[in-house]
C-alpha cells in the first residue's frame, strides 16, 4: 500500500471522509491507549488521509471481530493491546519471526494475496529505548514483571539481540507472573532461542537484578499495588515501566526518589512507530519518523516529565525538532 497524502499543510488535522484509511486498535480495557494520539498526530503531520480508532473488544469476541473487520475495504490494519496479543495467533496465515517466537502479535494486516499477516514490535521498541537511554542489558540479569503479550515481546527481543551486530543478550531473563504456569510456559517457549538463561521466577523480588521491567497492568489505576518492592532494588539497577497511562507511575516515582534510573514506556511506543508504519505499507512515513520522532515526544511526554525530553536534546538535538520535513 502506498502513502496517501492529503493537500493539507503539515500539522493540519484532516477530516475523516469516505476516502480515509481506517486503522483500529483493539483492547480490553482500551481507555489507557496512547497509540491513537501518536499515530493520528503522525498522519496529520505527514498529510496522510488515515485515522487510528480505539475499539473496546472483549477477549471472547476478538477473533470474530478481527475476521469481520477486514471485510471492510477501508480497514487497512489492526493494532492489538492488552490482553489480545496472544489470542489471535491461530487465525493468522503468517507471522514474523519474533511474533512466532513470542507467541503474540501487536499488528495485523491483510497482504496482497489476501492473507492475514501479523507481526510484533513491542520488544524491538523496548530494546531500542534501552539503547537510547544507555541502559546496559548485555550479560546482565533482567527481571520481567508479567508474562503476557508485552512481556513475551520484550523477552523475545532481548533473547534475540545476541544475533544482532554489536549487541549481546542478557545473561538471565527471569519472568514473574502471579497466574500459575504462565511464566513457566513463556520461559519454556524462549529457553534455547538464544544464549540467555530464561526461567520463571518464584516471586517478584527485584533484589540482585540489573534491569527491572514492569509489563503488568499494575499502575493503570492509581490505587494499584506496586508491581515489586522498590526498596529491594539495587541502587545501580534500572527500571522501565511500559505503561502509557498515569506516567510517571508510582513505580517510576518511587524508583527515582531513591536515585534509581527509571523511565516510562513512552519510548517503547515511539521507537516502534516506524516499524508499524512500514508493516502497514506507509514506507515514506516510516522513514520520516525513523529520522525524527521529536514531534511525537513533545506531544506524549507530560509537563512533569519535561526533564526526560532534555535527555534527548542533549543526546541529539534533532530529536526535539518541532517540525518534521516530509518527502
Amino acid at each position: 500500500m502506498n502513502d496517501q497524502r492529503s493537500n493539507l499543510p503539515a500539522g493540519a488535522q484532516s477530516a475523516v471522509t469516505g476516502n480515509t484509511d481506517v486503522y483500529l486498535i483493539l483492547g480490553d480495557p482500551v481507555e489507557q491507549v496512547r497509540a491513537p494520539e501518536s499515530f493520528n498526530l503522525i498522519f496529520a503531520t505527514l498529510g496522510i488521509n488515515a485515522v487510528l480508532v480505539p475499539v473496546h473488544v472483549a477477549p471472547a469476541d476478538v477473533k470474530a471481530f478481527v475476521a469481520a473487520a477486514f471485510t471492510g475495504r477501508n480497514i487497512k490494519g489492526i493494532f492489538l493491546t492488552i490482553p489480545h496479543k496472544s489470542l489471535v495467533m491461530d487465525m493468522l496465515d503468517h507471522c514474523g519471526e519474533l511474533a512466532t517466537l513470542a507467541g503474540a502479535v501487536n499488528a495485523i494486516c491483510r497482504d496482497a494475496q489476501g492473507r492475514l499477516v501479523g507481526d510484533l514490535f513491542d520488544g524491538e521498541g523496548l530494546v531500542s529505548s534501552l539503547n537510547s537511554f544507555r541502559i546496559g542489558y548485555t550479560r546482565k540479569r533482567v527481571l520481567m514483571l508479567g508474562a503476557g503479550g508485552g512481556s513475551a515481546a520484550i523477552a523475545a527481543s532481548l533473547v534475540s539481540t545476541a544475533s544482532k551486530a554489536s549487541l549481546g543478550a542478557p545473561a538471565e531473563i527471569a519472568l514473574y507472573d502471579p497466574t500459575p504456569g504462565k511464566a513457566s510456559e513463556l520461559a519454556n517457549r524462549l529457553q534455547g532461542a538464544g544464549t540467555s538463561r530464561v526461567f520463571a521466577a518464584a516471586c517478584n523480588d527485584p533484589a540482585g537484578f540489573d534491569v527491572v521491567i514492569n509489563a503488568t497492568p499494575l499502575g493503570l489505576n492509581l490505587t494499584d499495588a506496586m508491581p515489586c518492592d522498590v526498596e529491594r532494588l539495587s541502587p545501580e539497577a534500572a527500571v522501565v515501566d511500559i505503561l502509557m497511562k498515569n506516567q510517571p507511575t508510582s513505580l517510576v516515582r518511587a524508583a527515582r526518589s531513591r536515585g534509581i534510573v527509571a523511565h516510562p514506556g513512552f519510548e517503547m511506543m515511539i521507537q516502534q512507530a516506524h516499524l508499524y508504519l512500514d508493516f502497514f505499507g506507509l514506507t515514506d512515513a516510516a522513514q520520516a519518523v525513523a529520522r525524527d520522532a521529536g514531534f511525537i515526544r513533545q506531544h506524549i511526554y507530560p509537563q512533569e516529565m519535561a526533564q526526560d525530553l532534555q535527555f534527548f536534546l542533549q543526546t541529539d538535538p534533532s530529536l526535539l525538532s518541532t517540525h518534521l520535513e516530509t518527502t
